[in-house]
């Protein structure tokens, strides 16, 4: 007898599909999850039709009705619950390759018996099903010859049934052809509700006793986690697997699951513990099932603790146990227990030296090693100056972790797309040996192979989408995909957005900045798990000028009085007042005076333009022997801004026939074809007009001038905008003549704002509309709780009803298919419990706003004009119920919107509310107005708000003269001593090279001893012919003495470098690392002049041998090297 014969008295049609499903859950696992689902669906369409309790949703699919809000107060969590598996497991069925275990099968068949038992409890006239009646799976038929429904014909199946149902649809709305016949199918529909709704009452009155086995349906959401991975289940020994040798007085245990290798090891142990517990609370029963299977099999495998809502995961020999997303694929096991005895230490894998070659690159690397190795930390960032080679160091340090088999697949994130294109073409180059795909771009087997590539580039919004993504019913990017992420300009910003990407891959994180490190945000550090200021690593813009890998910036402050001062109508001329009468404002300009922040947004003025590009092409740097502007970027305010820009500069410069200067930005058709051409250095354009797009990571060296023509008070954008000219480029003035400083136009006062503002912060990042009305709608209902008690009967009775209602909607409809979701699941799960709104707790709602706020809903509204209209609303709404002045913001707001409605009065919809607009609009309205009665007001006229025209903002062109000074240089922000420093420097080299003759200049070059005299007559010439102060000296001798000041200038001569090493090096047998050490000190004196002992024990030393020098030479060589060094050093000084 089947199990679901107490469906056939009252639902024949739904105990059919039951029973196909019942009988083929043993034979036929595929069709028994696919008619179970049918079965569900028939079932859930039924409860839409006749329950009038029941809202339909936005849509008529199956997950959009059981995610509804009144279906989930109507039927529970944990039937709710019971229909995701059962609809899940169908889909796989008809969509998923792969055979379809036995269990999914029987699980779809219990789950849907459960559904099936509530049905008729509720809804049932007759005879109901016995309370203590349970499914058996013993009792499942096991000697049907079924045979097995193929996956082709189960989806022809489905998509026959859809035609099916369509064509019913279209014949009943056919029959209906006039209004009495819709009349009185209408009335026969609710004569049959109301009958239903009797029956319902009835039924309820009797509580359900069932035991509906929520610990089996947490099972199953483990076993579907599990699916995703790709572990099927579907023998004895992966679940309740026996195991001896545990402390107890049998020494028996079972083990929850257990997850086999190819090769009959266990690679993984999973203790499941009930939802209502803490999962680390079988951490210690599941390290023991751990030893006993270690006992048994030769290995050890990895640990995982469950409770169905988190997991976490312990590899018990090298980290503490860590909360994880998920579980791991049987490749991702087997390679984290190959790893056991395959990894090399990372530092003994040579770092490649082809793809970096600079110190300090080698530096962050053997950091971020010793960071990943040494300290078990599983993140590092690196503070970079941009130029510096931060992508080339992380692919050089990503080579060395696939080589010591630490990496197998590597994930780089960027925000934009062009970056992504650059770090993808960087990866192609310098590591051609990893295949890597670009996951932006299609795929494509042979050219973008996004299953194959082991080091994949997108932007974050890519990533996000890709993450939920099913093939063959796993998840293609599953939490173990990735051994590590690299974070192009980690900063708060990008955390703020994305930083559920980083918490769903349970992998190794980097992050990359080019932000100076004293400039980044507190909560980025922490991020980073670090103290503040302190990096992994560090090579800030102050130490890359120094060592020559970088040049500095000579920024000019150019005082331009409208850009910064507005226009004032009483100080123009009488030929400019003119002008301005003649002009069209549309009384939009109160006083006659236009702020500074309207100039080049609302209003632009030729000779304005015309003075900053004149500026530019008179003092900009120029390349061609003189002859044409090099390379610049103009840093526009706004696309109207860059227009308006390059029409004034084809004006005044029109014999370059409009390619000299060329808009680049995100409105720009082929705009990456600019950016390529730009690149070139002898190609057109040579000024780039830029709104956002060239801010950053556009690598182009040739740049030499910048010009800051907007206001920019974001710090991180600040430092990426000067980086776009701190590129080294050889030759570009000329043979032997390389870039060594680029310019820096500023018309806006940048650098002085952040010279008086060293403690500027970007600030936080914006909310979402979405997530911010969902905050402000529980910061209401948590404040009408305070203020309205227990009343039931009131208008704001009525409003904290309703606040919660349609809070309570939005979280129903948060799927757990979605990996956002799933990481707040016990958050979500209960609140989307109706019971779990009748009253906030403290910690109610800050669950609600720092967990649930934002997450996705199926609760969608598009309409973005009723949702501003909203927000403006709710927060008067908020603030009359907190008493506060600032209501007043939203009476000016509501009243200048219904002034705007009011106009609109041939439209319909809007006369049908013209009597509120209009009292709106009135004083009297909003005497004495309550919260209830405001939200009265926003539910009747959010939905005409888009109606509205927005106001189109007038840009009025002018002539007016401008005024702009000669521009003084600035120091650039917080690092002005290293800046200004490389630029003494630049200017004291050049005066060095042309008194290479002298005496003491020609003793410091070739190692001789120095006299009091030869220093003396070196100040003399330093401060008469060279132009330097007397401060320019004292910081020289600051340094270590002039004389060594000036060797580090000047170098020392190779020759005399080489002598003394050369009784060092006479008679010995050196091997050949030793002789290429001493040869790499040798090329330090040649370049520096002098060297601290100190740097024999760092990079690029320290690549021989950990132990730098003294892992190369014996101590005594070691003394006697240092004693060379100090001998070196001494020579420089009097």
């Amino acid at each position: 007898m089947s199990q679901f014969a107490f469906l056939k008295p009252e639902f024949a049609d739904l105990f059919v599909l039951a029973q196909k499903a019942e009988i083929a859950a043993l034979a036929d696992p595929r069709s028994a999850c696919f008619h179970a689902r049918l079965a569900l669906e028939s079932a859930v369409k039924w409860m839409y039709a006749n329950d009038r309790a029941l809202r339909s949703p936005y849509d008529e699919n199956l997950s959009a009705l059981i995610h509804e809000g009144t279906f989930r107060t109507l039927v529970g969590n944990t039937l709710v619950a019971k229909a995701r598996i059962i609809k899940d497991f169908g889909n796989l069925a008809v969509h998923e390759t792969r055979p379809v275990p036995v269990a999914h099968g029987v699980t779809s068949v219990r789950e849907l018996f459960h559904v099936c038992y509530w049905l008729v409890r509720t809804y049932a006239r007759g005879e109901k099903p016995a309370a203590g009646i349970a499914f058996n799976p013993d009792a499942l038929p096991r000697a049907v010859q079924v045979e097995a429904t193929g996956l082709a014909k189960l989806q022809e199946i489905a998509k026959q049934g859809q035609a099916a149902a369509k064509a019913l649809a279209e014949e009943q709305a056919a029959r209906l052809r006039s209004e009495e016949e819709v009349a009185a199918r209408d009335a026969q529909i609710k004569q049959l509700q109301d009958e239903i709704a009797a029956v319902k009452a009835a039924n309820q009155k009797t509580q359900d006793t069932h035991d509906y086995n929520e610990a089996q349906t947490r099972d199953a959401f483990i076993d579907k986690l599990l699916h995703e991975a790709g572990w099927l289940l579907d023998q004895p020994r992966d679940r309740e697997y026996p195991v001896k040798g545990m402390p107890s007085t049998s020494g028996d245990g079972f083990a929850d699951y257990v997850l086999w290798g190819d090769d009959g090891k266990p690679l993984a142990v999973i203790e499941a513990k009930r939802t209502k517990r803490e999962p680390l609370v079988g951490q210690q029963q599941a390290k023991l099932y751990a030893d006993c299977l270690q006992a048994e099999f030769g290995v050890r495998p990895l640990i995982f603790c469950t409770n169905g809502y988190e997991h976490w995961q312990w590899d018990d020999e090298r980290y503490p146990p860590r909360q994880v997303h998920g579980f791991l694929k049987k490749d991702e096991l087997e390679l984290w227990l190959q790893r056991k005895t395959s990894r090399r230490t990372l530092a003994s894998t040579v770092i490649d030296r082809d793809i970096v070659e600079r110190y300090y690159q080698t530096r962050a690397i053997k950091r971020v090693g010793e960071v990943f190795e040494k300290d078990k930390q599983r993140k590092a960032l690196l503070v970079m100056a941009t130029g510096s080679g931060k992508t080339r160091t992380v692919i050089a340090l990503v080579d060395q972790m696939m080589r010591a088999n630490w990496a197998k697949r590597v994930l780089f994130l960027a925000d934009r797309v062009a970056l992504v294109k650059q770090a993808h073409n960087n990866f192609k180059k310098h590591l051609p040996s990893a295949p890597s795909a670009n996951l932006i771009e299609k795929h494509d087997s042979k050219k973008n192979d996004h299953n194959g590539a082991r080091v994949c580039v997108a932007t974050y919004p890519t990533m996000m989408n890709l993450i939920d993504e099913i093939q063959n019913g796993q998840r293609k990017y599953g939490p173990g995909h990735f051994d590590l992420i690299v974070i192009d300009e980690a900063h708060r910003s990008v955390y703020r957005k994305y930083r559920a990407i980083f918490d769903y891959f349970d992998c190794l994180l980097v992050g990359l900045t080019a932000t100076p490190r004293d400039e980044i945000d507190r909560d980025t550090y922490s991020l980073f798990e670090l103290e503040r200021g302190v990096p992994t690593d560090a090579y800030d813009l102050d130490e890359a000028v120094a060592d020559k890998y970088l040049v500095p910036p000579t920024a000019m402050s150019v005082p331009l009085k409208f850009v910064r001062e507005g226009i004032k109508y009483e100080e123009l001329s009488e030929e400019d007042k003119e002008k301005w009468d003649m002009l069209e404002w549309e009384d939009k300009l109160p006083d006659r005076d236009i702020d500074p922040a309207e100039v080049n947004k609302t209003l632009f003025n030729e000779d304005t333009v015309d003075k900053v590009l004149e500026h530019l092409m008179t003092h900009g740097l120029t390349v061609a022997e003189g002859d044409r502007l090099g390379k610049t970027i103009i840093f526009a305010k706004n696309h109207d801004h860059a227009v308006f820009i390059e029409q004034r500069f084809n004006a005044n410069y029109p014999h370059l026939a409009g390619h000299f200067a060329r808009i680049i930005d995100f409105k720009t058709e082929y705009a990456q074809s600019l950016i390529d051409d730009f690149s070139i250095a002898e190609k057109a354009p040579h000024i780039a007009i830029s709104v956002d797009m060239l801010d950053t990571g556009i690598d182009v060296p040739e740049v030499v001038n910048l010009v800051f023509f907007k206001i920019v008070r974001s710090k991180t954008k600040f430092w990426q905008m000067i980086g776009r000219g701190t590129r080294l480029c050889d030759d570009l003035f000329g043979p032997g003549r390389n870039k060594d400083t680029f310019r820096i136009f500023d018309f806006c006062q940048n650098f002085e704002f952040f010279n008086q503002n060293p403690k500027m912060t970007d600030g936080a990042t914006g909310q979402s509309l979405s997530e911010r009305l969902f905050i402000k709608r529980v910061e209401i209902a948590a404040t009408l709780q305070e203020v309205a008690g227990d009343a039931e009967v009131s208008d704001l009775a009525s409003l904290n009803a309703d606040m919660r209602s349609r809070l309570f909607e939005e979280v129903s409809g948060m799927s757990l298919d979605n990996f956002l979701v799933r990481a707040k699941r016990r958050s979500v799960e209960h609140f989307q419990q109706k019971d779990a709104w009748a009253s906030f707790s403290t910690e109610d709602r800050e669950k609600l706003v720092n967990d649930i706020a934002g997450l996705p809903s199926a609760l969608k509204d598009d309409d973005i004009a009723a949702k501003q209209f909203d927000y403006i609303v709710l927060s008067g709404e908020l603030d009359l119920l907190r008493s506060l002045a600032t209501f007043s913001a939203c009476q000016e707001k509501v009243m200048a919107l219904a002034a705007k409605l009011e106009t609109l009065s041939n439209v319909p919809l809007v006369r049908a509310e013209m009597a509120l607009i209009l009292e709106v609009q009135t004083d009297e309205y909003w005497q004495d107005i309550d919260a209830w009665t405001l939200e009265q007001m926003r539910r009747r006229l959010r939905s005409l708000i888009k109606l509205i025209e927005p106001d189109q903002r007038q840009i009025v062109y002018t002539t007016f003269e401008d005024e702009i000074g000669q521009g003084a240089e600035i120091a650039l922000p917080d690092v002005a001593v290293g800046t200004d420093k490389a630029r003494f420097q630049m200017k004291a080299r050049h005066f060095l090279k042309s008194h290479e003759d002298h005496i003491a200049i020609y003793k410091l070059r070739h190692n001789e001893q120095l006299t009091p005299q030869d220093l003396a007559e070196l100040e003399r010439i330093w401060i008469e012919e060279g132009g330097a102060s007397e401060a320019d000296l004292a910081d020289a001798k600051a340094e270590g003495g002039l004389g060594l000041f000036v060797r580090s200038l000047v170098g020392l001569d190779r020759d005399a470098a080489k002598e003394a090493f050369g009784e060092f090096m006479a008679g010995k047998s050196l091997n050949a690392n030793q002789i290429e050490f001493v040869t790499l000190i040798i090329d330090h004196l040649t370049e520096q002049g002098a060297m601290d002992p100190r740097r024999l024990y760092e990079s690029p030393f320290t690549d021989f041998d950990d132990q730098g020098i003294s892992g190369v030479f014996p101590q005594a060589q070691v003394q006697k090297i240092v004693q060379i060094l100090a001998d070196v050093r001494r020579r420089a000084a009097a």
